[in-house]
């Protein structure tokens, strides 16, 4: 196989015209300019060029409109990535209107709370979702729309219920809405790991930037395959880098790993969405072979370890890593092929970075503190979070956006992440790394998942407990659990509680959350090291 050119991430930090950012006109532009030129192409094998992609938004805009949906309003899109999920999210945005997708894991009180807290007037859903729907408390919607089921009503709410495939009513819309990159394309919910899940307001700008930002690298030879779910911005933002450098698209409705390779060569697949936590050791698994240089991949955008660089140097691809999260445009990029474990970039052109302590002023280089981030384009990061005036006040305070992650940054300008800050534990004027806990926990033989958060003490500071969930078949006795810890760590690190659990809760996108751990304390089944005698003492000198 011949050489894979590699490119640098080059953005124009001028102001973008519309055309090539906003997505109604995006597929406009691309229709006009390649009107026979595949562009998206999913997993049941149905394919649209540009010029269909932009007549399925069209119809699925004039659905919309015929049963009352206007500019401005918000519509729930809770379904899988594929043909109807694109037809919801471009058909909503053609006619100007705002999509929430959400997740397919949501069910109970998190999915009414997600439904509550949007404000949505109506609903696009897969009907085998329907059943969950019916068991919400409140639902007020005006409206549900389901692709694929029986017209009936929601027997529980008395809220219409339309069969649909979302383009077999209504007249196409012949022109996009008035739209442009300040006005609001989409709600995208957080993970809710600290609390009750927020909905950040993405403009169109924040999107295309964390598009381009994330995947600038992309080219109109490419081919981009996307594995990653819509309702989460990393299946949002590679389908919006594509479009914008008009790169062929490739959509699943979730990664596989037995079908991963099959996949790249079916499609003649050049990048992907990435791969993030477990995929890349996924890859790693699979047995050597002469051959596995000889796959059209040239770039990924992985999270940037020993083993992903392996990966990528193993089967012969380029790649980049760095940060990002909802509210932001990857605001830290490394660069490409960085031999760095662990870094998480440099800030790109247009986005400042700084590491400040609890006061906003920064600290020192090698220092542990909050990352906050500022951006020179206007509409590149979020307008705030939905309905939620206070919490948009806090973290954008000072002018700067607070991650609310914890990073540091070494002498030659690397950052690194550290901890979510409210994970992070403060014992004895020490700020101690959970993740760094959990790390040396999951070395112990037996264990097989740790979640490490602190419990406040009496005496002003926190102590540090340790959930632990054993291997199948196996126990984790607490006592050797410590002892194999204290000559790991400094003694401010050690647990001072431990908890068996059978697992460890999980938000839907598979998150552990911290706060229902932190929240239940010191419960009875819980080993306290001190109780049992075992006290550490700081290092003393004569």
């Amino acid at each position: 196989m011949t050489a894979k050119p590699f490119y640098t991430p080059l953005m124009d930090l001028g102001r973008p015209h519309r055309d090539d950012c906003v997505l109604p006109w995006l597929l406009e532009r691309n229709a006009r300019e390649t009107p026979g030129r595949e562009q998206i192409r999913f997993d049941d094998g149905e394919a649209w060029t540009c010029a269909e992609t932009v007549e399925q938004a069209r119809r699925s805009a004039g659905f919309f409109a015929h049963h009352g949906i206007q500019r401005g309003d918000l519509v729930l899109a809770w379904m899988p990535s594929g043909v109807s999920m694109l037809r919801t999210w471009f058909g909503l945005n053609y006619l100007g209107a705002v999509v929430v997708p959400i997740n397919v894991d949501y069910r109970g009180a998190i999915l009414q709370h997600a439904i509550r807290e949007s404000g949505a007037v109506a609903m696009v859903l897969h009907p085998q979702l329907l059943e969950r729907l019916e068991l919400v408390d409140e639902l007020p919607l005006r409206q549900v729309f389901c692709v694929g089921a029986s017209p009936g009503d929601l027997r529980e709410h008395d809220v219409p219920v339309i069969a649909t495939d979302l383009v077999d009513a209504g007249t196409p819309v012949e022109q996009p809405a008035d739209v442009d990159i300040w006005d609001l394309q989409m709600v995208i919910f957080t993970s809710g790991t600290t609390g009750p899940s927020k909905g950040v307001m993405c403009p169109y700008g924040h999107m295309y930037m964390t598009g381009v930002a994330t995947y600038g690298y992309l080219n109109a030879d490419d081919c981009m395959m996307v594995e990653l779910p819509a309702f989460h911005v990393g299946g949002v933002a590679p389908i919006m880098a594509a479009l914008t450098y008009r790169a062929r698209i490739v959509v699943y409705p979730g990664f596989k790993t037995d079908a991963f390779w099959q996949r790249v060569e079916e499609h003649g697949v050049t990048t992907t969405s990435g791969l993030i936590g477990s995929m890349a050791s996924f890859l790693a698994k699979a047995p050597p072979s002469e051959n596995d240089r000889d796959n059209p991949l040239r770039m990924i955008t992985l999270m940037l370890n020993e083993q992903a660089i392996e990966v990528a140097e193993r089967y012969g691809f380029g790649y980049l890593s760095g940060f990002n999260m909802t509210e932001l445009s990857g605001p830290l990029i490394t660069e490409l092929d960085c031999k760095v474990p662990g870094s998480i970039g440099r800030p790109r052109p247009g986005c400042e970075c700084r590491v400040v302590d609890d006061h906003d002023y920064e600290v020192p280089a090698g220092e542990a503190g909050e990352l906050i981030v500022r951006t020179d384009q206007p509409w590149t990061v979020n307008m705030g979070y939905l309905n939620r005036p206070g919490a948009t006040a806090e973290a954008w305070r000072n002018g700067w956006f607070h991650t609310g992650d914890l990073v540091r940054r070494d002498a030659d300008g690397n950052f690194f992440f550290v901890d979510r800050k409210k994970d992070a534990v403060r014992r004895r004027g020490e700020n101690v790394s959970s993740i760094e806990v959990e790390a040396e926990v999951l070395g112990f033989d037996g264990v097989a998942d740790a979640a490490v958060v602190g419990i406040e003490s009496p005496h002003g500071d926190q102590e540090i407990l340790v959930a632990v969930v054993p291997k199948a078949g196996s126990e984790v006795d607490p006592r050797a659990l410590a002892e194999y810890l204290v000559p790991r760590m400094p003694h401010y690190m050690v647990p001072r509680y431990i908890r068996p659990l059978e697992e460890l809760p999980r938000t839907p996108t598979n998150k552990v959350r911290k706060v229902d751990i932190r929240e239940q304390g010191i419960t009875d089944d819980t080993w306290d090291r001190e109780a049992a005698g075992m006290r550490l003492k700081r290092t003393r000198f004569d």
